[in-house]
């Protein structure tokens, strides 16, 4: 399945550019003011994605990485904090393996992408929320070469494919 996304700048060219579509019937999709809306549409966030792919990842990187300080001390026999003890380094090694895997599951997991920002998604989330309209056609890449040849007649702000990779 592949999708065609075009921004337009109001709502009369958006509904235009759908009707133009429908007429040569093509099914199409608006999103927008008044219409649908991103999470209707499934249009991900990508900082929501990114959260509970940190989240999931800290799930198993913190305890794994408890142990594997805690083990590293433990066969090193290293007295880092002689003011702790040997428990205590041992304890003290685990803690710092724990805070390893926390700073792993927000790199590995996409939280970069929570200060940085990223993806297709939100540049579209961002028009939609700048009063943009976008039409959203969904079918093979025939569908898509015709839909592209009616919807450039509009002058889209911006015009993009882009292929399902997910259903193969």
């Amino acid at each position: 399945m592949n999708y065609l996304v075009t921004v337009l700048p109001d709502r009369i060219q958006a509904e235009a550019a759908y009707l133009a579509l429908e007429k040569e019937g093509i099914n199409s999709t608006i999103l927008g003011r008044g219409y649908k809306t991103a999470d209707e549409f499934g249009l991900i966030d990508p900082k929501e994605q990114a959260k509970k792919q940190v989240q999931l990842m800290a799930f198993w990187l913190v305890p794994f990485g408890f142990f594997a300080g805690f083990t590293f001390s433990v066969i090193t026999g290293l007295d880092t904090f002689a003011w702790a003890g040997e428990i205590g380094n041992h304890v003290i090694g685990g803690l710092l393996g724990a805070a390893s895997g926390a700073m792993g599951s927000v790199f590995v997991g996409g939280g970069v992408g929570l200060v940085l920002g990223g993806g297709d998604a939100l540049p579209y989330r961002n028009r939609l929320d700048a009063g943009k309209y976008i039409v959203v056609v969904q079918g093979s890449e025939t569908l898509s070469r015709q839909a592209t040849r009616i919807l450039r007649q509009f002058d889209p702000e911006n015009i993009q494919g882009y292929a399902d990779t997910t259903s193969v």
